[in-house]
Parts: C-alpha cells; sequence; structure tokens
C-alpha cells in the first residue's frame, strides 16, 4: 500500500470514530490562560491557507485549525453546559465534525472562529433542548443541571471558582442568555434565533440570569 492509500485509510479511521478528534490535543489542557501559547509557526500559518488544505481533505492543516480554535470554543461550551465536561466535550466533538464535513463549502464570508463558534453553540443548544425533552418540559428553563456541590477557596482564583460555580447553577436557557449576550457579545436578535425565542424574552432572560448571577455570588461570600 503506498502512502496516499495509507493517508487516506488513516483520515476514514479517524473520520469514523465516535470522537474524531480525540488523539489530538484535549481543550480542556488549554483552557488555562496562563498555559504556554501555541508554537509561533503554527500562529504564522495563513489560515485560508489552512482552511483551503483542510477542504482538499489535509488532516494535519484541519489538526493546526483544530488546535487554535478548539480552546476557546471549548470555553463557551464549558459555560453553556454548566461546567459539565463530558457534554461540553459532545459537543465540541460534534462541532469539529460537522465543521470538518462542512469545510469545503465555506466561502469565507465570516471569519473561521465565528463560523466555528456557531456550530458549537449550535451543538451544546442541542444536546441542552434534547435533555429538556428528555424531563418533559417545554423549555429549558427549569432543567437543572445537576451540578455537584464544590468547595469555596479563597483568593483571585476562588472569586474566579466562585463565579463559574455560580453560573453553572443557572437555569440552561437563562445561563444560555448569560453566556451569549455577556461574555460572546451576540446581540439580542441573534440570541433570539439561535433559542427560537422572542426578542424580548432574550431580554427578560438576561435579566433574570443577572438577578440569579448576583443572588449566588452573594450567598457565596
Amino acid at each position: 500500500m503506498d502512502a496516499a492509500s495509507r493517508e487516506k485509510v488513516a483520515t476514514a479511521k479517524r473520520v469514523g470514530r465516535s470522537k474524531p478528534f480525540s488523539g489530538w490535543p484535549h481543550p480542556t489542557d488549554m483552557l488555562d490562560t496562563t498555559m504556554p501559547a501555541p508554537p509561533a509557526a503554527t500562529d504564522a500559518v495563513d489560515e485560508t491557507a489552512l482552511v483551503r488544505a483542510a477542504a482538499a481533505g489535509d488532516t494535519a492543516a484541519y489538526e493546526l485549525l483544530y488546535r487554535r480554535h478548539s480552546p476557546r470554543v471549548f470555553a463557551t461550551l464549558w459555560r453553556l453546559c454548566g461546567g459539565q465536561q463530558a457534554r461540553a466535550e459532545d459537543a465540541l466533538q460534534e462541532a469539529f465534525l460537522q465543521a470538518w464535513k462542512a469545510l469545503p463549502g465555506f466561502r469565507f464570508e465570516s471569519s473561521l472562529s465565528t463560523w466555528l463558534h456557531r456550530l458549537g453553540v449550535n451543538a451544546a443548544l442541542m444536546e441542552l433542548r434534547g435533555r429538556a425533552a428528555g424531563h418533559d418540559h417545554d423549555s429549558l428553563d427549569d432543567v437543572d443541571g445537576g451540578i455537584p456541590e464544590m468547595a469555596v477557596h479563597d483568593g483571585c482564583a476562588g472569586t474566579e471558582r466562585d463565579l463559574e460555580r455560580a453560573l453553572a447553577t443557572l437555569p440552561p436557557r437563562a445561563r444560555a442568555v448569560l453566556v451569549l449576550h455577556d461574555i460572546e457579545g451576540w446581540k439580542h436578535h441573534e440570541i433570539a434565533g439561535q433559542l427560537q425565542m422572542a426578542v424580548g424574552s432574550s431580554k427578560a432572560q438576561l435579566h433574570r440570569a443577572r438577578g440569579l448571577l448576583r443572588a449566588r455570588l452573594g450567598d457565596m461570600t
């Protein structure tokens, strides 16, 4: 078997796995902003060239795109999923699998980062809606993520953990609106379209989420 054939077989096996990118660096390893940045050579590679190479089936180019974008996408999914790692991982894998399949049709009408974020958010929200349906609720409003109790520590690191912990306890729809609006910078009409709600409902959910978050943080002081 020649090198090209071996590469095709390896690619088919990689894409066919339930976790197609599981052999690559795990995004949780890159969530800590104090960790070293990826190699400068990786950052210097032109993204347009990488996208075109990956769209043509170059898995090495796609791995560079994954390394470049997966940490930030995962951070968003982590918050949307209430800090539940397994669900965030599943959403990330689904998003990058969809991206791998759809990349040949990518037309650069938006940045690749924005496109990947949309795929990730869609995957996370589909998972949340699935959980809501499984609990026989009409919406995400009251589906609790079952966040375990965690010890609270002093200092700046503890404050940050308190914030993440409090965010995780919010009802999923309110949490999603807050994450998308206050952290990701989405507009209410974008959130409303993504969450299948009225713009007024998005604004109301944001107000609710902020109030609940302040109350949660107050309880932790």
